[in-house]
C-alpha cells in the first residue's frame, strides 16, 4: 500500500446510490462572506493524511490563517479508506452544497470540472513566483484551457524505488547509496541504472529468497510502476489525440521484457493487494519495491532493523528515458461555494513555499510540492535513519527523470478508464500467466480501448 488516497473514480451508479446519504451527511450550514478574501465561515474537506502529524500541521496552518483573516474555520479530514473522499465529492457535486473547498484525488478534477471554480488567477501568481510546474499537474488540473483546481502539496506523492541497501549490495552487487547518494553527485554506476540492470538484480535477489515486491493487480501501486515501465519503453497505448497505438514495437518490447522480469518475482504478485508490497519490504522478505516513504516510515516504527537499511532512489531508465510514478492531489473550490473569496485565498496561502515546507517536514518528506523550485527543502536531506533515506524521493535535476502518471498522454476521459481498469497490468497477466502470444494480448487491449473510447 502506497499510503495515499485512491486517485481513480468509481462507477457512476455506485456514486449516485451513495449520494442521497452522502449529501445529507456532508452538507454543512454556511453563511455569506463579507468581502473577497476574509470574514465569514469556511468549510474545508481535506485529505486525511496517512502520516498523523500531517493532519496536525495542516490544522495548525489553517487555524492560524483563519484567526488572522477573521474566518471561522470548519475543518474535516476525509479518509480515502473505502473511497469515502470520492463518495463525499460525488454527493456534494450532486447536491450542490457541502464544503467550500475540497481535496480532489488525481483524476477527479476532470470528472467535476463543470462544478469547480476556475483558479487561473491563483495559478498565474504562483507560477510567476515559483517557476516551472511539472506537466502532469497541468494535464490533470487544467480543463479546456482553465485551471479548475490547484495542485496540492498535502497527499501528492512520487513512487521511486525503495530498496534494501544490504540485500542489493550482497546479492546483486549494487551499492544504491553510492549510485544515488544523499547529494547532487550521482555515482559512476548511476548511468547504468536501467531496466537491463534491474532485470539482473531481480534475478539475483529472487535466487537469494528476497525477490522484488512488484504487484500486478488493478490498484494504484501496480498501475503506477507498470505505467512508468511502459512509458520508458515508448509503449503508448493511446496517443494525445485519442488514437489507439497499441500495435507498436514499443508495446511488444515491454511485454517481452515483462515475461522475463515476472519470472523472477513472487508467483502470487497477480493476486496481491495494495498493501502487499509494503508488507513484503517491512517483513524483510523483499529487496525492493516502488513506494513513497510511507513504507519506510512504518518500518521505522515496526521493524527498525529493516528501516535502517532502506534507501530511496530513482526508477530505472529505458530507451525513452527515466520516469518516476507520480500521483498528485488537488485543492478545488466548488462553484456553488458560499465563500469563494476566502476559499481561494486559503488555497493560495497553502500553496506558498513556507506552508509547503511545513507540510513536507510534518509528513517526514512524504508530501511532494508541484513546483520544481520546492524540491530543495532540507527535510529530505535530514530524515533518517539512515540519514538521507528520502533525499532522492523528490525528482532532482541529476536524476534525469520526469514525473509521470500512467496512461498519459491519452485524453483524460480515456486515460482514467485505462488507469482504473489496470489495462497494462492485464496485458502483462495475459502474456505471463495465461502464456498468450504478445500479439494476441495486444489485440485484446485494442478491443478494450475501443470500448473506452465509446464510453
Amino acid at each position: 500500500m502506497e499510503g495515499k488516497g485512491i486517485p481513480g473514480g468509481i462507477p457512476r451508479r455506485t456514486l449516485l446510490r451513495a449520494s442521497a446519504i452522502g449529501a445529507a451527511a456532508s452538507a454543512l450550514p454556511l453563511v455569506n462572506v463579507h468581502g473577497q478574501t476574509s470574514g465569514g465561515k469556511l468549510a474545508l474537506g481535506l485529505w486525511d493524511h496517512w502520516v498523523p502529524a500531517g493532519n496536525d500541521a495542516m490544522r495548525k496552518i489553517v487555524t492560524e490563517w483563519g484567526q488572522k483573516n477573521r474566518v471561522e474555520i470548519q475543518l474535516d479530514f476525509i479518509t480515502s479508506v473505502g473511497n469515502k473522499n470520492l463518495l463525499t465529492i460525488a454527493a456534494e457535486s450532486q447536491a450542490r452544497q457541502g464544503h467550500d473547498m475540497l481535496s480532489f484525488p488525481t483524476w477527479e478534477v476532470h470528472a467535476q470540472a463543470e462544478k469547480l471554480e476556475p483558479l487561473d488567477d491563483i495559478m498565474g501568481r504562483l507560477s510567476q513566483k515559483y517557476g516551472a510546474l511539472n506537466p502532469i499537474v497541468e494535464y490533470l488540473g487544467k480543463v479546456q484551457g482553465k485551471w479548475r483546481a490547484v495542485p496540492a502539496i498535502s497527499g501528492s506523492q512520487n513512487k521511486p524505488a525503495l530498496g534494501r541497501i544490504d540485500l542489493l549490495k550482497q546479492h546483486a552487487g549494487i551499492d544504491i547509496q553510492e549510485m544515488f547518494p544523499a547529494n547532487a553527485n550521482p555515482g559512476s554506476k548511476a548511468a547504468d541504472w536501467n531496466w537491463d540492470t534491474f532485470l539482473r538484480a531481480a534475478e539475483a535477489c529472487q535466487k537469494a529468497g528476497v525477490p522484488f515486491g512488484l504487484p500486478a493487480g488493478q490498484f494504484t501501486d501496480a498501475t503506477d510502476w507498470i505505467g512508468s515501465l511502459f512509458r520508458s519503453f515508448g509503449a503508448e497505448l493511446v496517443n494525445s489525440k485519442g488514437d489507439i497505438t497499441a500495435k507498436s514495437d514499443g508495446v511488444r518490447r515491454v511485454l517481452e521484457y515483462s515475461q522475463k522480469l515476472f519470472a523472477f518475482l513472487p508467483n502470487d504478485v497477480f493476486s496481491w493487494d495494495d498493501a502487499s508490497n509494503n508488507r513484503a519490504l517491512i517483513s524483510g522478505k523483499s529487496a525492493l519495491i516502488f513506494n513513497p516513504p510511507s513504507a519506510w516510515a512504518v518500518a521505522k516504527r515496526d521493524a527498525p532493523q529493516v528501516a535502517e537499511q532502506c534507501w530511496t532512489f530513482p526508477a530505472p531508465a529505458g530507451a525513452q528515458g527515466r520516469f518516476t510514478p507520480y500521483l498528485p492531489y488537488f485543492w478545488g473550490v466548488w462553484s456553488f461555494s458560499r465563500n469563494k473569496g476566502a476559499a481561494k485565498a486559503l488555497v493560495e496561502f497553502l500553496s506558498e513555499r513556507e506552508q509547503a515546507a511545513a507540510m513536507v517536514a510534518a509528513s517526514n518528506g512524504y508530501d511532494i510540492p508541484p513546483f520544481t523550485s520546492m524540491t530543495d527543502f532540507d527535510t529530505w536531506e535530514k530524515e533518517g535513519p539512515p540519514t538521507g533515506v528520502v533525499y532522492n524521493y523528490p525528482v532532482k535535476p541529476h536524476h534525469k527523470a520526469e514525473q509521470f502518471i500512467a496512461c498519459y498522454p491519452a485524453p483524460p476521459e480515456i486515460a482514467v478508464q485505462m488507469y482504473n481498469q489496470g489495462i497494462q497490468a492485464k496485458m502483462i497477466a495475459r502474456v505471463v500467466q495465461n502464456k498468450e502470444p504478445v500479439d494476441r494480448a495486444i489485440a485484446w487491449a485494442e478491443r478494450e480501448l475501443e470500448g473506452f473510447k465509446r464510453g
